[in-house]
């Protein structure tokens, strides 16, 4: 019977490997593409994704983020606060969003990496500890955990579908 933590790996497993495909040999101007001006693109959907799992677990876990303290910040050079992750950007800030994609998957992969380390010893005991008292009520290590997970896995879809109507339109 798989435990508390082989659950989680599993899920946040399921957003690596679909980040993985959405990046996989997808050319740099498909990155950008916008279904409709307002739209998000791919870059921004996977940078935020990336940025909320960095963010949020680092939160959690009260470790420091791969964003700043490996210098992913430095490397994409936007123009947000260091602090930025996406959440309430306009489709101005989605547009400044333009990294490669082999910087894009490094930093999903380091982020990944750190999370499959940080899950891999939660257990039963660890999920009611409570990670964040800015709401009512507290929001509790499990309820962080999924949230992020459920986050992930809809802007992960999101960008697939971006690439497949992208790769559709494109091609016509």
């Amino acid at each position: 019977m798989a435990g508390t933590a082989d659950l989680l790996l599993d899920g946040y497993a399921r957003i690596a490997e679909e980040s993985r495909a959405v990046l996989d040999g997808l050319p740099p101007a498909l990155l950008a593409y916008r279904i409709d001006p307002s739209a998000n693109t791919i870059a921004w959907l996977i940078w935020h994704l990336t940025r909320i799992e960095d963010d949020h677990l680092a939160g959690a876990f009260g470790t420091g983020q791969v964003w700043i303290d490996d210098g992913w910040v430095k490397r994409f050079a936007l123009p947000f606060p260091d602090d930025a992750h996406g959440y309430g950007q306009t489709s101005a800030d989605v547009a400044e969003v333009q990294p490669s994609a082999d910087d894009l998957l490094g930093y999903f992969e380091a982020v990944h990496a750190r999370s499959v380390d940080l899950l891999g010893g939660v257990t039963d005991d660890d999920l009611d500890r409570v990670v964040d008292t800015r709401w009512d009520p507290p929001v509790t290590l499990a309820v962080r955990l999924v949230s992020v997970l459920s986050d992930g896995l809809q802007h992960v879809g999101q960008a697939a579908y971006v690439r497949g109507v992208a790769e559709r339109l494109t091609k016509a």
